[in-house]
């Protein structure tokens, strides 16, 4: 009986795991940059004066982080062993299944605004960008010197994990 329940819970929740929806946010005004698995996990870059990136990760209740652009002064030497590559094996990931799994997020918001600091260029670039916002919208040209690039993404695991599995 308590295997059975054990057995049940642990299929819940890798059926969760499968559904649960994923974030990823990239916004430069306000500088936001995370990587969101809602109700498990977020990972966010936020800048420092005296490091020049954190890491903060922000498992349900607990809180990590971690500093990888930090000097260890504590550096563990490894043997290195040399393994014999087939090179008649053929990569299961190739551009192909990487544009099936590029496919399988939606863009829920999209803006790039930029300046040039050059009025010239700005008008050169202006006849792409309005080409591009009727086909695809986002694209703005400003002339104060803002630069904005924002890009929120959503998919589900089990999305990703379908487009590399089926040819």
């Amino acid at each position: 009986m308590i295997l059975a329940i054990f057995l049940l819970l642990l299929l819940l929740l890798l059926t969760y795991i499968l559904w649960m929806p994923i974030e990823l946010c990239i916004d430069t005004i306000s500088n936001q940059y995370y990587i969101h698995f809602k109700g498990l996990a977020r990972a966010s870059i936020e800048s420092h004066k005296e490091e020049i990136l954190i890491i903060k990760l922000k498992i349900s209740f607990l809180s990590f982080r971690f500093y990888p652009l930090r000097n260890n002064k504590e550096i563990k030497k490894t043997h290195k062993v040399e393994k014999h590559k087939n090179k008649n094996r053929r990569s299961s990931f190739n551009t192909s299944t990487a544009l099936r799994v590029l496919k399988t997020f939606k863009v829920n918001r999209f803006l790039i605004n930029i300046d040039t600091g050059d009025c010239i260029n700005n008008a050169k670039l202006y006849p792409l960008f309005a080409f591009l916002n009727c086909l695809i919208g986002g694209f703005n040209i400003n002339y104060n010197g803002t630069n904005q690039f924002v890009l929120y993404l959503k998919n589900r695991p089990f999305s990703i994990i379908k487009s590399i599995v089926n040819i």
